[in-house]
C-alpha cells in the first residue's frame, strides 16, 4: 500500500519498522483488550487497546483512519457519575466502554472541610464583635451552631458549585451515587440540569472507578438508547424534505460546511472516493485506491468538529436500509 502511494521500498521498510518492534514488544502480555488500533507516521507510533471488537482494516492516507472507534467519540454515550460521602467527593467521566476520574476542582475534599472553614469564619466574625474577644462558642459550647443536615446543605452546595466549572456547557446526563439519605439532600441544592432521576444507592468509598461505572451505565443506557431512537425518528419525521438525506454526495459537503445537525452511520462500512473541499467535486468509488480516503469517516469528524451529533447505529436499525443519513440544521 505505501508503495503505491509512492514510496520506495526501503522507505516503506524504514516508516514500519516501528510497528515490528510494537510486535514483538510485551503490550499483548501485559494486557488483554477486544481491539487494537495503531496510529503510524513519519517519526511516531501511538497505539491503542481498545474495549471495541472490529474488522481488520489497514488504511493509508493523508490523515488517520478512525472511524472503526467512532462508538468511543461520538456523542451519545458519554455521562458523569458524582460519588458523594460526608468523607470524599469523586466526579468520573463514563462512556459505555470506560471510565476515568476528573478533577473536581473547587469543590471541598470532605464535609469536615466545609464544617471547619464555616466554623473559621463564624470564630472571625464573632473574635472581631464580641466584647472582650469571647467568642460565641465559648459561651453556647461545640455543637449547637447548625444541626447535621444543614451542614450537608452547605457541603453540597460547594460541591455544586464545584461541579458548574467542571462540567460548563455540558448536556451529558449526570448519575449520583451515595447512600440513601444523601439523594434528597443534594437534589435540593442541585443546580446541573441534567443529573438523573435515578441513582446508584449505597456507600460509594467502597466501590471502584469500575464498580461505580458498572451500576451507573445501567442508569444511564436506556436514555442513551432513547435519545439514539428519537434521533432516528427525527429522521424519518423529515423524510421526503430537504431537511434530510441519505446521499453521500449531499452529506459530505454539507458536513464540511457546518450544516449537518445529525448524522447517522455504520461503523463497519467505508465510503471511499475524494473530496474537493474548493469546489465541493466528490468521486465515489466502490473500493480503496490510492489518493482515496473514506469519505463516511471524513463526514462523521466535520459533523463533530461542527458543533453536530454522530451516532453510530447497528444497520438493521438505520431508516431507509441505508448506512449513511442526515438530518440538516437549514
Amino acid at each position: 500500500r505505501l508503495i503505491a502511494h509512492g514510496l520506495r521500498v526501503a522507505e516503506a521498510k524504514e516508516l514500519l519498522e516501528p510497528t515490528q518492534r510494537l510486535v514483538e514488544g510485551s503490550l499483548f502480555r501485559q494486557h488483554e483488550s477486544d481491539g487494537l488500533a495503531v496510529f503510524l507516521s513519519r517519526g511516531a507510533l501511538d497505539s491503542y487497546l481498545v474495549p471495541l471488537a472490529f474488522e481488520e482494516l489497514v488504511v493509508v492516507a493523508n490523515r488517520f483512519h478512525i472511524k472503526p472507534l467512532l462508538p468511543l467519540l461520538s456523542g451519545d454515550g458519554r455521562y458523569y457519575i458524582l460519588a458523594l460521602s460526608q468523607n470524599e467527593v469523586r466526579l468520573l467521566q463514563g462512556t459505555h466502554y470506560s471510565v476515568t476520574e476528573v478533577d473536581l476542582a473547587g469543590a471541598p475534599e470532605n464535609l469536615a472541610e466545609t464544617v471547619r472553614d464555616d466554623d473559621s469564619r463564624k470564630e472571625l466574625r464573632v473574635r472581631t464583635s464580641a466584647p472582650g474577644g469571647k467568642s460565641k462558642r465559648a459561651l453556647t459550647g461545640y455543637g449547637n451552631v447548625v444541626d447535621d443536615k444543614e451542614n450537608l446543605r452547605r457541603y453540597f452546595r460547594q460541591i455544586d458549585g464545584g461541579l458548574h466549572e467542571a462540567l460548563r456547557n455540558e448536556q451529558a446526563p449526570l448519575v449520583l451515587a451515595g447512600v440513601d439519605y444523601l439523594h434528597p439532600i443534594y437534589r435540593e441544592v442541585n443546580t446541573y440540569p441534567h443529573l438523573m432521576h435515578e441513582g446508584v444507592a449505597g456507600n460509594p468509598d467502597r466501590l471502584s472507578a469500575e464498580e461505580l461505572h458498572k451500576q451507573a451505565w445501567t442508569i444511564v443506557k436506556p436514555y442513551f438508547q432513547r435519545i439514539q431512537q428519537e434521533a432516528v425518528d427525527k429522521y424519518k419525521q423529515w423524510a421526503g424534505s430537504l431537511r434530510v438525506s441519505n446521499d453521500a454526495r449531499k452529506i459530505i459537503p454539507a458536513a464540511y460546511h457546518g450544516r449537518v445537525e445529525l448524522l447517522l452511520v455504520v461503523a463497519d462500512l467505508q465510503q471511499w472516493g475524494v473530496f474537493d473541499s474548493v469546489t465541493d467535486a466528490i468521486h465515489l468509488h466502490e473500493k480503496e485506491e490510492a489518493g482515496h480516503e473514506d469519505l463516511s469517516e471524513f463526514a462523521a469528524m466535520q459533523t463533530l468538529l461542527n458543533g453536530g451529533t454522530v451516532y453510530v447505529v447497528e444497520s438493521e436499525k438505520m431508516p431507509d436500509n441505508t448506512w449513511f443519513a442526515a438530518v440538516f440544521r437549514y
